[in-house]
């Protein structure tokens, strides 16, 4: 049997329970005066309590040890390439691209301590904007976990396959996937190989699937090819080093067990992977080139309607039977909802 078991569906409600603990979900209420196997209830919200029910994201996670048993937080000591100023840097009009990051192949460094900020725009502190990181790591996240108090992390490898563990379960992800890990999940990162990728943060709301309108019931992402992690736990009194991302900073706490003992879960609040390979292209088999919104695989919804806060597209492989058009796509200018300021690590924009 696999390490890696999913569920399929994307904005599902799902509940699983370790197969080692049968019977550990409560049945017919949330938190029940005594747990089974003597559990601890947990709620983690990922929208309001009062948020409408269409919108209303949450989980209840039963657990060995409560989350809160932990040393208090102290400011991060290690390394880190993220940045919390980029509205202080001067805007650039000029089109840009970046460099493929170089590996530092010689150090020893984490996913974390490999994060480094591209670009970004607006204000973290009031839950508003973006901000594009790379990831580069040689090594694994021996008994460190992280979690993100500041907004989703949509995470693309490029090359390595990252082995994730959740408080949900756990996921592998590999070049050619995404996986998205939502505000405030704990999750812990492990390679077998260096690796690099790319990560799109947003700070106002959580990622959903673009509506389809004339397309139809299908097409684009389907909702059942996106895969959530069963329920997965370890029992260990280790020391861990919980890191958190809070308004752009790092800090650092410690607690005598493992985060990753819940044993059971139910909800709709979760992390999840994709295969972009699964990815159902629509495209012009006439004339002219479609908009590239025809190619979103997720997007982050502002409160200006039909205006993102950013989308995630991607451009596959496919065919282009257009008559009479030019091949490449089309150059076009847009207004932009947000204007990013670029941080430039390793030189690497030109």
């Amino acid at each position: 049997m696999s390490d890696y078991e999913y569920m399929s569906g994307f904005g599902s409600f799902f509940s699983s329970e370790d197969k080692r603990c049968p019977n550990s979900l409560p049945i017919g209420q949330n938190s029940p005066q005594i747990c089974p196997y003597g559990l601890y209830a947990e709620q983690l919200s990922g929208t309001a309590f009062t948020a409408p029910r269409k919108e209303n994201l949450r989980s209840w996670l039963y657990r060995i040890r409560p989350s809160v048993m932990h040393e208090p937080f102290l400011p991060f000591a290690g390394k880190t390439g993220l940045c919390t100023d980029l509205n202080t840097r001067p805007p650039n009009p000029n089109q840009m691209r970046w460099k493929p990051f170089d590996i530092p192949l010689n150090d020893r460094i984490n996913f974390v301590e490999g994060l480094h900020t591209v670009c970004g725009s607006d204000d973290i502190h009031c839950n508003n904007g973006i901000a594009i990181h790379v990831y580069l790591c040689t090594i694994s996240m021996e008994k460190t976990a992280f979690y993100n108090s500041d907004g989703d992390f949509l995470i693309v490898p490029q090359k390595g396959v990252l082995e994730i563990t959740t408080e949900f379960g756990k996921l592998k992800v590999k070049p050619n996937e995404i996986c998205v890990i939502p505000q405030g999940i704990r999750y812990s990162v492990n390679i077998t190989e260096p690796s690099r990728g790319y990560i799109l943060e947003v700070y106002n709301n959580h990622f959903q699937l673009p509506d389809l309108g004339p397309i139809g019931a299908n097409g684009l992402a389907n909702p059942r090819d996106f895969k959530t992690p069963v329920a997965w736990f370890e029992d260990n009194e280790k020391e861990f080093q919980i890191i958190s991302k809070y308004q752009g900073q790092l800090f650092t706490a410690t607690q005598s067990h493992s985060p990753f003992d819940v044993v059971a879960w139910h909800g709709n609040y979760v992390p999840y992977k994709y295969d972009l390979s699964n990815f159902m292209v629509i495209n012009s088999v006439s004339f002219d080139h479609c908009d590239p919104s025809i190619f979103t695989v997720l997007t982050c919804p502002s409160l200006r309607a039909g205006t993102a806060v950013a989308d995630f597209v991607i451009f596959p492989p496919r065919w282009a039977v257009q008559e009479h058009t030019f091949r490449p796509p089309y150059y076009h200018r847009k207004i932009l909802l947000l204007k990013l300021h670029f941080h430039k690590p390793f030189d690497s924009l030109e």
